[in-house]
């Protein structure tokens, strides 16, 4: 196969097929190299075709909260009394930077998640 750079869908499912078919490849072969450039433009493909966006911070906490059976006086402890739980969770308040770091350190909710912008309602 002649390598090229992957843009289209049908470069894609081409290059997928040819991956598929060198997964067993010996590393430091010509089939080994041929597999480490066609995943690497595989890879520039989907992060450029498929994005993926860091949750809004309160859906990253209302998903942990969920995976830990947690309700929202749990909460009270990382973000304050129950209005201000509440003034969170129903986007009227941005978390703070203590905040975030109480989430994170108690809840070990990534960073990353936690300090995307919170999308208000009004």
């Amino acid at each position: 196969m002649t390598i090229h750079p992957v843009k289209t869908e049908q470069d894609y499912r081409k290059a997928l097929l040819h991956i598929d078919a060198l997964m067993d490849a010996t590393p430091n072969t010509k089939e080994g190299d041929e597999l480490d450039v066609l995943a690497t433009l595989v890879e520039v493909y989907e992060r450029d075709c498929f994005p993926i966006n860091t949750p809004d911070p309160v859906e990253a906490i209302l998903f942990r909260m969920e995976q830990m059976g947690l309700d929202r006086k749990a909460l009270e402890p990382f973000l304050g009394g129950r209005s201000r739980v509440s003034e969170v969770l129903n986007r009227k308040r941005s978390l703070s930077m203590s905040q975030i770091r109480k989430l994170h350190d108690g809840l070990d909710i990534p960073l990353e998640n936690l300090i995307g912008a919170v999308r208000t309602n009004g």
